[in-house]
C-alpha cells in the first residue's frame, strides 16, 4: 500500500486515463470537488459516483460502479471510512484494479482485502497533491 511505484502507476501519463470519483460533491468548496476539477483541467476524464446528483463537473453522475459505461483506471474515493468495504466489494465484483482512498479517510482491513484480491491500494493520500509533486 501507498509505494511510490503504484501511486506512479495510477497517475500515469498516457491518454485516456479515467477516474471514477465515489462521493464527488455539487459543492465547489469540498475537497471531492475541487481535487477533481484540479484532475480534470490535468487531461484525466472524470466520472462521478453519485447517485444524490444528476451531473457535476460537466459531467453525468452514476449511481454506483457497475453503472459506469467503462471501466475506469482509477477508483478515487472521498467517504467515510466505513463505506470502504462495499467499495472494495463492488471493485473485486468488476474487476477493477487500483483504489485511491483520499486523505484522512482510513480503513486498513478494507486496504488488506482489496490488495489480497489484487487491487492496488493507495490510501490516505491526496491524489491532488501526488499529483503536483510529480509535475
Amino acid at each position: 500500500m501507498n509505494e511510490p511505484e503504484g501511486i506512479d502507476e495510477m497517475l500515469g501519463h498516457k491518454a485516456g486515463r479515467t477516474i471514477a470519483v465515489i462521493g464527488l460533491s455539487e459543492n465547489p468548496a469540498k475537497p471531492s470537488h475541487y481535487v477533481s476539477e484540479y484532475m480534470q483541467r490535468q487531461g484525466y476524464k472524470i466520472y462521478p459516483v453519485n447517485p444524490s446528483i444528476d451531473q457535476v463537473l460537466g459531467e453525468k453522475s452514476y449511481p454506483s460502479l457497475a453503472s459506469l459505461p467503462i471501466k475506469p483506471d482509477v477508483v478515487n474515493v472521498f467517504r467515510v471510512p466505513s463505506l470502504i468495504p462495499a467499495i472494495v466489494d463492488e471493485m473485486l465484483m468488476l474487476g477493477l484494479h487500483h483504489l485511491w482512498v483520499q486523505q484522512g479517510i482510513v480503513n486498513l482491513d478494507a486496504a488488506a482485502r482489496a490488495e489480497q484480491g489484487g487491487i492496488h491500494v493507495v490510501m490516505d493520500r491526496c491524489i491532488m497533491v501526488e499529483h503536483r509533486m510529480r509535475q
